[in-house]
């Protein structure tokens, strides 16, 4: 474990944290107006080995070859200058720090972004350290600025790697569809209105990375991926972009506890192991792993049943009303992966060269309007 002290005077920043993978989603921007719970769950961290944040840089003043050396295939609107490493906590994690009265306002819209830069400041000595995100369709963190922290191991027991089959036997999976409360509303997280449940901005920022791959993976043939809840994720987005016709490209569920792949499907979904990020290594070193959160992929590969909603108030973990309540509501919209997610991942495949997947990059917007994304 480890705590973040501030690089000018020492003082703690943060409580003890574990390192775990930052999540897919960390930098999703998710609807108009919605509150998005916190992104990080205490006493975890993690770090975001890309630059982002400000200042940045319009795709017109990079050259292809300092693109490419970022690992970054296609124009994109805009690279980040910031400094690679940025820490993501949760807001409840941090220590000694105070909001910059001067950059409360920057950019923000319901609340706190960060788009002028770090917000908050070392009690201490008022050096600048962190952003406080929780402007509404953003996930709320605090980001630690990589040159202003500096991480120290903390005495004691560190939080030892799960095993995939202790990963399985928690059965910590994350459900497809949930209820989302917009900024202000009176309603609350806790009102079950039908018209509140939505897919799960995880599941579309997941599918959103894994679609990358799979029309990496396709090199421009049909795909089928399995019927039930895979299906419904992907493969309405995969018909649109990819041409119809035989010689279809297979794509199945692998991972712990499932069975071996069939010999005639070399594209595997797979889960990422949510503490390191090692995507689970397929015994075929040929086939294509495709990664998912090990949430996602867990519901995906071991569907939960429909799960009844209390009716009021909460309930302790574990314990269900289904003697009076119906089932969560499904939502009343397609499932529709996340645009962004995809175009960041596409863009870092160095596939995307290949016209056929570059044309898809180019044409991205009328998927959009389509209701693919």
């Amino acid at each position: 474990m480890f705590v973040f002290v501030c690089a000018g005077c020492g003082a703690e920043l943060t409580a003890p944290l574990s390192q775990v993978v930052l999540p897919v989603h960390a930098h999703q921007k998710y609807g108009n107006g919605i509150q998005l719970p916190v992104l990080m769950e205490s006493g975890t961290f993690a770090v975001d080995s890309e630059p982002w944040g400000p200042p940045w840089r319009p795709w017109e003043e990079i050259h292809p070859d300092e693109a490419a050396a970022r690992g970054v295939y296609a124009p994109v609107y805009a690279l980040s200058d910031g400094a690679p490493g940025a820490i993501v906590i949760a807001p409840g994690d941090a220590r000694g720090t105070v909001l910059i009265p001067e950059n409360r306002g920057g950019g923000y819209c319901c609340g706190l972004d960060g788009a002028a830069g770090p917000n908050m400041a070392c009690l201490e000595c008022a050096l600048p350290v962190a952003s406080r995100i929780d402007d509404c369709s953003l996930w709320q963190a605090i980001w630690l600025a990589p040159n202003a922290v500096r991480r120290l191991p903390v005495d004691g027991a560190d939080a030892a790697t799960l095993s995939w089959a202790e990963l399985m036997a928690a059965g910590k999976g994350t459900p497809p569809f949930e209820p989302i409360t917009t900024w202000g509303s009176r309603m609350g997280a806790g009102h079950w209105s039908n018209h509140l449940w939505t897919w799960s901005p995880q599941w579309e920022a997941a599918a959103g990375r894994a679609l990358a791959h799979l029309l990496a993976a396709s090199e421009g043939r049909p795909m089928i991926v399995p019927d039930g809840l895979v299906g419904e994720v992907f493969q309405r987005a995969l018909d649109a972009m990819l041409p119809a016709g035989p010689q279809a490209r297979r794509a199945v569920l692998a991972g712990p506890g499932r069975p071996a792949p069939d010999g005639d499907a070399n594209i595997l979904l797979v889960p990422s192991h949510p503490q390191t990020g090692e995507v689970w290594a397929p015994a075929d070193p040929e086939a294509y792993p495709v990664p998912l959160p090990f949430g996602v992929w867990l519901w995906l590969a071991f569907p939960e049943p429909d799960l009844p909603v209390p009716a009021s108030g909460g309930l302790p973990d574990g314990v269900l009303r289904d003697d009076f309540d119906p089932p969560a509501p499904r939502p009343r919209h397609l499932f529709r992966a996340d645009p962004e997610t995809f175009r960041n991942t596409l863009v870092r495949l160095p596939t995307v060269r290949s016209p056929w997947l570059r044309n898809i990059l180019d044409n991205l917007t009328p998927q959009m309007r389509a209701g693919f994304f």
